[in-house]
Parts: structure tokens; C-alpha cells; sequence
């Protein structure tokens, strides 16, 4: 199962544009969504009107469950949805009560931060699990977190009381352009899923998105000289910590970040 939410988690819309991608490329079938009745203040998370054609119509916050079938052994759930105000034990609840019934041997979650980090290099993605087995199956990091949690965190321990695995994989998005939605860190999040899992993905669809939102930021900086030297600055700090001796660095570097970024939102 792999869920990323709106909201707290997802910086730059990146993790929510991750899961929708994986949905479109694996051909993900709704088989059910979680009514927000009781779950959103709506004074908060406002429903929407739409027109189509003659008709309004009212779009509630929604979190939907699919089933997809990526080339391969593996069956996947793909849960895409928006992080609620209310009653969020009983969310986690329902959302683990489908992967113990489904007998989801991994619960991945998807995330994105704000970092000090350059948008014109590689866009960093690193996971994070409580769990030793899973740590040593996938190569992750053990979470030493501590302070506030968004959805993703509750739903993560509520899989671990049920006893399904858990980990989370987070991208770190560039902190001076942080309205804008980043596909290069939705692509770089789809990309690490299909290699943490052992299956192939195709980045095809959001490979020109996120050329272009290269583009876009580089031409933006350009235009102010303060930007574009603090820009420069990160990039060559980037760079140092690319070599190879500087890996484990950059690793707890982020990692910190996270850690600020959760505190500080």
C-alpha cells in the first residue's frame, strides 16, 4: 500500500503528484474512498463548486483507494488523499483496517519537505522506518524524530500496533520556491518507489513537466541578483556533498531538515 495526502506532508503538491502518476501508470481502479463527513472542518478544508456544462456541482475532500497492477509479482493499493482536521485515529483506522484485510505486507508513505536545497540538481529522496527488518531489507534510515506529526506518522504507528511494515519516503523540495508544485520532486518520489520495490516505472509523463519546471525557476532566479547568488551558494554546497565521502553528510544533513521543517510547520 503507498498513500500520500494533501497538506502537512506534501510540500509542493510533490507527493500527492507522485501517487496520481503511479495510479495513471498502473492503471488504478477506485474500489473505495472514505466519506469526509466526519473527518474535515469545512470551514477549513472548503468544498469546491465546479461547472460542467449547465450543471454546479459541490467537490468534497476526498481519499480514494485503488487497485493497481504494476509489471510484476506485486498487487499495490494506492491511497490518495487529503490530510483531515478531525478524528484522526479513526482515519488511520479505517485505512489500516484495508491493508491488515488485504494483508499489505508494507504500508509506504509518501512525502515532501522544504529544504536548503538547489532546484537545478537532483532532487533528493530518502526513506525513513521504525522498523529494524524493514531497515534492513530496503536500505533505510532509522527515524529519530521527535515533535509534531502529520497523518502520515499516525497511520504509520497504527500499522505497526496491527503489525503490517512501514516505512516512509520522503523528497526534499527547494525552500525559495515553495508555492510552486515540483514534478522533477514527484518524479524523482515515483522513480525511488519503483526501485525500493523492485518494479519497473516509467517517469515518461512527468519527464518534460519537470524540464520545464526547471526551466521556469532558473529564468525566475536569474532576474534577481540576492536569489541567484543564494542559489549559486546551495548549488556548490550540493555539489561538495555529492562526492562520495560526503554521502552519509547529506543523509543526516536532510535529515535534520525534516526534522526543523516538521517542527517548524
Amino acid at each position: 500500500m503507498i498513500v500520500a495526502f494533501e497538506g502537512w506532508n506534501d510540500a509542493a503538491q510533490a507527493a500527492t503528484q507522485a501517487i496520481e502518476a503511479l495510479a495513471e501508470q498502473w492503471n488504478g481502479t477506485s474500489f473505495a474512498s472514505i466519506d469526509p463527513e466526519e473527518f474535515y472542518d469545512f470551514t477549513t478544508s472548503r468544498p469546491e463548486v465546479r461547472l460542467e456544462g449547465d450543471e454546479r456541482r459541490i467537490e468534497w475532500p476526498t481519499n480514494v483507494l485503488y487497485e493497481a497492477h504494476a509489471t510484476g509479482p506485486l498487487d499495490l493499493v494506492l491511497v490518495r488523499g487529503v490530510e483531515p482536521q478531525l478524528r484522526w485515529r479513526t482515519f488511520a483506522n479505517q485505512i489500516a483496517d484495508v491493508a491488515v484485510a488485504l494483508r499489505a505486507r508494507l504500508v509506504l508513505s509518501l512525502g515532501a519537505l522544504l529544504a536548503e536545497v538547489p532546484h537545478s540538481r537532483p532532487t533528493t529522496v530518502f526513506g525513513t522506518s521504525d522498523d529494524r527488518h524493514v531497515l534492513e531489507a530496503l536500505s533505510l534510515e532509522p527515524s529519530r524524530y521527535e515533535g509534531p506529526t502529520g497523518i502520515v506518522g499516525v497511520l504509520l504507528d497504527e500499522c505497526r500496533r496491527r503489525g503490517v511494515n512501514g516505512a516512509s519516503l520522503w523528497a526534499a523540495v527547494p525552500s525559495y520556491i515553495a508555492a510552486a508544485p515540483s514534478p522533477k520532486a514527484a518524479m524523482a518520489l515515483v522513480d525511488r518507489v519503483g526501485r525500493l520495490l523492485g518494479i519497473p516505472v516509467s517517469l515518461d509523463q512527468l519527464t518534460d513537466a519537470a524540464t520545464d519546471y526547471e526551466r521556469q525557476i532558473s529564468e525566475l532566479v536569474a532576474e534577481d541578483p540576492e536569489t541567484s547568488n543564494y542559489v549559486r551558494h546551495l548549488e556548490e554546497r550540493a555539489d561538495e556533498q555529492a562526492a562520495p565521502v560526503g554521502g552519509e553528510e547529506e543523509v543526516d544533513r536532510l535529515v535534520a531538515e525534516v526534522e526543523r521543517f516538521l517542527r517548524e510547520q
